[in-house]
């Protein structure tokens, strides 16, 4: 049996994954962490903060905030327990703490936990390799309404791996306005939409002259989400301290 404690476990995508867990045979949650203990009646018990976890844990799966990253951190470092981040929002010092984090400890980081997003990652990079001389890029994203982060983690993870591709000679351009707005050469356009309850939808678009493609992935429910993090957290378990990703998933190594 896998225990797992769920952080942010009163938001909406603790709500689907607590779900989630609960109808799976091989894996428990033993505990919650959520700033709002009370919001929820749990079959399990809620901290505030990982630091007041006493239940005995395999593995953490963060669907929270990024001000909660520390107390994670320094719980999964300290009582070397696996760790899940499918959180999104993060600054560069903090995505440097979790680099420094995963060298005493087992991490799991994706701005999106979707296998088939990821597919649509590697699908835009061959495309990029192919069409980039001859088409302009642009990336749009569509997400609910309560949706804090824009744009996406996962269309920032997009526009990166794309620019990797061109040796990051490309500038990212967060939407335009104004009447000096015409695109220029060396630029990624990439565009948030945020309405009602759109669990999700990312699409690349290579335009060139007189043809168009578009790569595009949808997802009709948040389960996917939970899901995926769910095989990450049974894919980590056992590996070496380190930082892992969909591709190490995917790739199975």
């Amino acid at each position: 049996m896998i225990n797992v404690v769920v952080s942010g476990c009163n938001g909406a995508m603790g709500r689907v994954l607590t779900k989630a867990i609960e109808e799976m045979e091989d894996m428990t949650i033993v505990a919650g962490i959520d700033k709002n203990i009370n919001s929820y009646k749990n079959a399990y018990p809620v901290y505030e903060s990982p630091l007041s976890v006493k239940e005995e844990c395999d593995v953490i799966i963060d669907f929270s905030k990024p001000s909660n990253l520390n107390g994670l951190l320094e719980y999964s470092v300290n009582n070397n327990i696996a760790l899940v981040i499918a959180t999104t929002g993060f600054s560069e010092e903090e995505e440097h703490k979790i680099k420094e984090a995963s060298k005493f400890t087992r991490i799991f980081k994706s701005s999106n936990m979707s296998l088939g997003v990821n597919v649509l990652i590697n699908l835009s990079k061959q495309a990029t390799n192919t069409l980039a001389n001859i088409a302009d890029i642009e990336i749009i994203e569509k997400h609910h309404n309560k949706k804090v982060d824009a744009p996406s983690g996962t269309a920032k993870m997009i526009a990166n791996a794309i620019n990797k591709e061109l040796d990051d000679s490309m500038e990212f351009n967060y939407g335009r306005s104004g009447n000096d707005a015409k695109r220029k050469e060396k630029e990624i356009g990439i565009h948030a939409i945020r309405g009602g309850t759109i669990p999700g939808e990312h699409t690349v678009i290579f335009a060139g002259l007189d043809e168009i493609v578009e790569i595009k992935h949808t997802a009709l429910s948040k389960k996917v989400f939970a899901q995926g993090s769910i095989k990450a957290a049974q894919y980590i378990l056992n590996k070496e301290n380190g930082l892992y990703d969909m591709n190490n998933l995917i790739n199975n190594n």
